[in-house]
């Protein structure tokens, strides 16, 4: 059974922290690029970052890039968001995400955290 389930979401105030976490099980995992993608409240989906398998290349998005660090742990199956310097408009359910391409497209989706940062 697919399982992508995050967690360390909540509350905080502007410019402070928090680090997201998606553990994985059910898929080979390395196999897979890894996603976090954000919504806010009434607002359509946002890609926020992405880590490749393989060469783990990284890309952000740009109103998150300087502030997050997305890294993965092929020993615990896991993939991290580290947010700092946290501003309201970062409020949003994230969402933890597997992709492969090939030879068949498969995505998997986590059931998401909420981050709330207001004062």
């Amino acid at each position: 059974q697919v399982q992508l389930v995050e967690s360390g979401g909540g509350l905080v105030q502007p410019g402070g922290s928090l680090r997201l976490s998606c553990a994985a099980s059910g898929f080979t995992f390395s196999s897979y690029a890894m996603s976090w993608v954000r919504q806010a409240p009434g607002k359509g989906l946002e890609w926020v970052s992405d880590i490749n398998s393989g060469d783990g290349y990284i890309y952000y998005a740009h109103s998150v890039k300087g502030r997050f660090t997305i890294s993965r742990d092929s020993a615990k199956n896991t993939v991290y968001l580290q947010m700092n310097s946290l501003k309201p408009e970062d409020t949003a359910v994230y969402y933890c995400n597997a992709d492969k391409k090939s030879p068949v497209r498969v995505i998997y989706w986590g059931q998401g955290t909420q981050v709330t940062v207001s004062s």
